[in-house]
């Protein structure tokens, strides 16, 4: 049987790095799709100032937030194809959810449907963690920000009767150990 395992959390906390750490032991990984589409929204902005929200940079929110949604279900759809016996996500379809609920947006409901369609095996949140936030072109969110999501994101799942694992700080390879150990 496979296995979906999510990789998820706040931003800044570690995500990608333990996704490009795992790809690089040979572990099938789908990357986060939102970094791509943020920054093709962002170019053709005219808006210079720092904001948390990059849904500010777009002309219809629900759009974009439909985009990230459909992308992400694409990559679930895409993983069945796979003879891998273990995938991990950089993030998944409740995210959106959460996300939005961060951002107190409404969302139809084919957004939950998607959430209880596909399913997941087995779901790591990592937690804000201040001594490695940094952020960046593509990394809006304050810190105080990425606390609140971290909260939103384990609700969500949470509320999808996830088991969510949640991560200890530690290097990389720590923290993968105990994601590896806990499968």
């Amino acid at each position: 049987m496979q296995q979906r395992i999510v990789i998820t959390g706040a931003p800044g906390t570690g995500k990608t790095s333990i996704i490009k750490n795992l790809e690089a032991s040979s572990y099938f990984c789908y990357h986060e799709v939102i970094r791509d589409f943020t920054l093709e929204a962002t170019k053709d902005s005219e808006d210079t100032t720092f904001v948390s929200n990059p849904l500010t940079f777009v002309k219809d929110p629900f759009e974009f937030n439909t985009k990230i949604l459909k992308g992400r279900i694409d990559q679930y759809l895409q993983s069945q194809q796979q003879d891998e016996s273990t995938i991990f996500f950089d993030r998944a379809i409740p995210d959106v959810l959460a996300y939005m609920d961060f951002f107190n947006q409404k969302y139809s409901p084919d957004f939950i449907e998607a959430c209880e369609k596909y399913r997941y095996n087995t779901v790591f949140l990592l937690p804000p963690w201040e001594e490695i936030y940094v952020s960046d072109n593509e990394r809006f969110e304050s810190f105080d920000e990425a606390k609140q999501i971290h909260y939103h994101l384990e609700k969500t799942y949470r509320a999808y009767q996830y088991n969510v694992e949640l991560v200890p700080f530690g290097p990389v390879k720590e923290r993968i150990d105990f994601i590896l150990n806990s499968i």
